[in-house]
């Protein structure tokens, strides 16, 4: 058995984003994009619930236009998870690490369903990351319940940048939500 067989029980639990049933017309895949890239700049702008306004500058501040992201905003950790997912499984997958034929339909779903649970995975451990590190203050000032809430902020922000990747690459728009 194939160690990416190990992810089918999570499938029923991960949400899809179903494939157009019909060829979307470019002016709705437009539309669509334009969806997405307001979504996108709206949670950009969403500070979260919960931090404290740091007075020190920003570790990540030269980062952020790589990683897409916002500093204190829910998009805080921008494309990142979906960046280092996609990196890291293509590298294994390349290296015959996890055994994949990408020509074989059910491999595909399973490695498109690994990418996407590995992805919430890494969201919630970089989330975490961020609060114990102190980036939103310091856990003892903020609280337990703060913390917890901080990083809940950004797994459901990280949910929906999954998705918004996944529906621009399922041919409802134009490219890739990465790019």
């Amino acid at each position: 058995m194939k160690a990416i067989h190990f992810i089918r029980p999570f499938i029923p639990l991960i949400p899809e984003v179903e494939k157009p049933h019909h060829k979307i017309p470019f002016r709705e895949k437009i539309l669509w994009t334009t969806c997405a890239l307001l979504i996108y700049m709206v949670c950009s702008n969403l500070p979260l619930y919960g931090v404290q306004r740091a007075q020190t500058s920003d570790p990540f501040y030269w980062m952020r236009v790589i990683l897409a992201s916002n500093r204190g905003t829910l998009m805080e950790l921008g494309v990142s998870p979906l960046v280092t997912t996609g990196m890291v499984l293509q590298l294994l997958q390349g290296a015959k690490v996890i055994d994949v034929n990408l020509d074989n339909k059910e491999d595909r779903v399973l490695f498109m369903a690994a990418q996407k649970v590995v992805g919430l995975t890494v969201t919630i451990v970089e989330a975490a990351a961020y609060v114990m590190s102190g980036m939103y203050g310091d856990v003892a000032a903020i609280g337990l319940g703060n913390a917890i809430l901080i990083v809940a902020q950004l797994f459901f922000a990280g949910l929906i940048m999954l998705m918004l990747d996944e529906m621009l690459q399922k041919g409802y728009g134009l490219g890739s939500g990465i790019s």
